[in-house]
C-alpha cells in the first residue's frame, strides 16, 4: 500500500485530565463482568534467605513478641516497620480486609526488598486492601495511593481498592517493582501509575471497574505490562509523556477506549487483543508514536469490534500496523500497513532496495534460484506465470519423480519451459486442468503456490483452525484448505501487508513467490531463517 491512508476522523472526548500533563483520564465505570487471563499461573516462592512476618487483621497483635505464623501481626502498616534496612522481607497476609478501621495508615510504603503478598492463587480475591493517603510525587506533585512500590519491591495477590478522590491502586515511580496476580477494581482513578523512570513488570492481573484507568504510564517509564486483563473501565491503559512501555499479551476488552496513548508516547504493543470497547480499540493523540510491528516484527495485536473505530489516530502522522488484525474500514486518521523505510544497504535489483520481500529475493538470487531481467532489475511486485513457478520449485527443490508425467493439449515439446513443467509434475509439485491443459501463461493465485509445495513436499493436511486467523479465510477454495492449512502450521505462509489477509484467489507477485518458496526451503531444512514481520508463525 503505497502512500498514507486517511480515514474519517472524528474528535476525541476527554472528560477529566490529571493536574500534570501527560495522561488523561476518563471517569465512567461499566458493569462489572470478570474475565481469567488466558496466560498460565505463576506463584512466587519465597526467596532464600529471606524474613517472613506473617499479618492477620483480626487474630494479629502489633506487638514486637508477634509476626509469626502462630502470633500473626495485626497490621501491614506495624509489619512495614519491622523490616530492616537491607534485608529481603516478605509480609505474608492471611485471608481477610486491610482498611483504616483495622489500623492501617495509607498509604502502604514498601521499603526496597520488601515482597508484600496474599493469595496469589485467586489473585487475591480473599485478601483485601482497601484505602489511601497522601503522597507527594516527585513528578506529579500531591496525589492519593493505597501503596507505593519501591525498587525491588513486590505486590501479589492482593485486591486492591483505593475510593478516595483521584485515588491510584500502587504508586510506581523508581526502579523495577513486580506487580503480579492482583486484582485492581474499583480505584477512584486507577489501578496502577507508574511514572518517573521505573521499569516495573506487571504480569498477570486483573483490572476491572476501576473509574479513570486499569494502568496509567507517564513521564520517562518503560518496563513490561504482560498477560494482564483490562475490563468495564475507563481507559484500560492510558500512555503520556515520553513513556515506553512494551505493552504485550494482554486482554483489553469492555472498556470504553482501550488505548488511550497521547503526548510523545512510544509505546510497545505486541499479542494484546484489544476488541468490544464501547467507543474505540486504540486512541492515538498529539505527537504519540505506538510501535505496532515494525521490519523486525510483526505486531500481532488482535483488534477488533470496537463500537465506534479500533484505531482513531489523531495525530498528524501514520500509526504503523504491521501484522496485525485489524479492519481498514475501522481506522480513522493516517495509518500504513507497511513499516517505515529504513536505511540498508542496496539491493543487487534496484528496484528491490527498501522492498519488504528484499532479504528473500536476495538470497533466492544468491542461491541462483530466480534471476532478474535485462537492465539489472527484478520486478518484485510482477505477478507469476504458472511455467515461472515450475521452473522456481525445481530450482529449489530439483524434485526427484514420484509419479508419471503427462503431456497437455497447450504444450508441446518445443515450447521453451516443457521440461521444467515435467519436471514440477512429476514431482508431484504441480499438475494441469480438468480439459486437459496447463496453462502455463497464467498467474498463479497464491493458494496455488501453497498448495503445490504442500502436494511436492508431502504435507499431510494441517489444522484448519489455523486459518481462522485469516480475515479471509472463506476465499480459500475447497480443494485448498488442508493444504493452507498445513503450510500456515509450518510458518510457510508469508502475508504482506497485513498478516491476516491471505488473498488467495489473488495472482502471487514474484516477491511474494520468493518469500513463500524460501520459507518452504527453511521448513525442508534447506535454508537458513530469515526474520521478517510477515511470516505467519505456525504452530509446529
Amino acid at each position: 500500500m503505497s502512500g498514507f491512508n486517511q480515514a474519517v476522523l472524528l474528535p476525541i472526548t476527554v472528560f477529566l485530565a490529571l493536574a500534570s500533563p501527560g495522561i488523561s483520564l476518563l471517569l465512567q465505570a461499566a458493569e462489572i463482568s470478570p474475565v481469567k487471563p488466558d496466560s498460565p499461573q505463576t506463584l512466587a516462592q519465597v526467596p532464600s534467605g529471606a524474613t517472613v512476618l506473617y499479618v492477620n487483621p483480626v487474630a494479629g497483635t502489633d506487638a514486637t513478641t508477634a509476626g509469626s505464623t502462630t502470633a500473626p501481626y495485626r497490621t501491614i502498616t506495624y509489619a512495614l516497620q519491622q523490616v530492616r534496612p537491607g534485608s529481603v522481607t516478605v509480609i505474608q497476609l492471611q485471608p481477610g480486609t486491610y482498611t483504616q478501621e483495622t489500623g492501617e495508615t495509607f498509604p502502604l510504603v514498601l521499603p526496597a526488598g520488601t515482597i508484600l503478598r496474599g493469595n496469589e492463587a485467586d489473585k487475591g480475591s480473599t485478601t483485601s486492601v482497601i484505602g489511601g493517603g497522601p503522597f507527594i510525587s516527585p513528578t506529579f506533585a500531591r496525589q492519593s495511593a493505597a501503596i507505593v512500590a519501591g525498587k525491588s519491591t513486590e505486590v501479589r495477590g492482593l485486591t486492591v481498592t483505593n475510593p478516595l478522590t483521584r485515588g491510584t491502586g500502587v504508586w510506581i515511580e523508581t526502579s523495577n517493582p513486580t506487580v503480579e496476580n492482583n486484582t485492581f477494581t474499583r480505584n477512584n482513578r486507577e489501578g496502577v501509575f507508574v511514572s518517573g523512570v521505573a521499569e516495573p513488570l506487571i504480569f498477570n492481573n486483573v483490572f476491572v471497574e476501576n473509574g479513570g484507568n486499569g494502568i496509567s504510564v507517564a513521564n520517562k517509564a518503560k518496563g513490561q505490562i504482560r498477560s494482564n486483563v483490562f475490563q468495564n473501565t475507563g481507559f484500560g491503559l492510558a500512555i503520556g509523556g515520553a513513556a515506553a512501555p512494551l505493552v504485550s499479551g494482554n486482554q483489553v476488552t469492555k472498556n470504553v477506549d482501550g488505548f488511550y496513548i497521547n503526548d510523545g508516547a512510544a509505546p510497545i504493543l505486541r499479542n494484546n487483543v484489544i476488541e468490544e470497547n464501547t467507543r474505540d480499540g486504540i486512541v492515538v493523540t498529539i505527537a504519540a508514536k505506538p510501535n505496532l510491528g515494525d521490519n523486525s516484527q510483526a505486531g500481532n495485536n488482535v483488534i477488533r469490534n470496537n463500537q465506534r473505530f479500533d484505531l482513531n489516530n489523531a495525530t498528524k502522522g501514520p500509526v504503523y500496523l504491521v501484522g496485525n488484525t485489524i479492519d481498514e474500514k475501522k481506522i480513522a486518521g493516517l495509518f500504513e500497513f507497511a513499516p517505515p523505510p529504513i536505511a540498508g544497504q542496496p539491493s543487487i535489483f534496484p528496484d528491490v532496495t527498501g522492498h519488504w520481500a528484499q532479504p528473500f529475493i536476495e538470497a533466492m538470487a544468491k542461491a541462483e534460484i530466480i534471476s532478474g531481467f535485462p537492465g539489472g532489475v527484478f520486478r518484485p511486485n510482477d505477478p507469476v506465470t504458472r511455467v515461472q513457478f515450475a521452473a522456481i520449485i525445481n530450482k529449489a527443490f530439483n524434485p526427484p519423480a514420484v509419479k508419471p508425467g503427462k503431456e497437455f493439449s497447450d504444450i508441446n515439446t518445443s515450447f521453451w519451459g516443457y521440461q521444467a513443467i515435467q519436471t514440477a509434475v512429476r514431482g508431484g509439485f504441480m499438475q494441469g486442468y480438468p480439459e486437459g491443459d496447463f496453462r502455463p501463461a497464467e498467474p498463479i493465485p497464491r493458494a496455488q503456490v501453497l498448495v503445490a509445495l504442500g502436494a511436492g513436499l508431502s504435507y499431510p493436511d494441517g489444522n484448519l483452525a489455523s486459518l481462522n486467523r485469516f480475515q479471509d479465510a472463506r476465499q480459500i477454495p475447497s480443494w485448498a484448505t488442508g493444504r493452507v492449512a498445513a503450510a500456515t502450521d509450518r510458518s510457510v505462509v508469508v502475508n504482506y501487508p497485513s498478516l491476516a489477509l491471505l488473498n488467495p484467489t489473488r495472482p502471487a507477485t514474484r516477491g511474494e513467490v520468493a518469500a513463500i518458496v524460501y520459507q518452504a526451503m527453511v521448513d525442508a531444512g534447506k535454508a537458513p531463517p530469515i526474520e521478517s514481520p510477515y511470516i505467519v508463525l505456525g504452530n509446529q
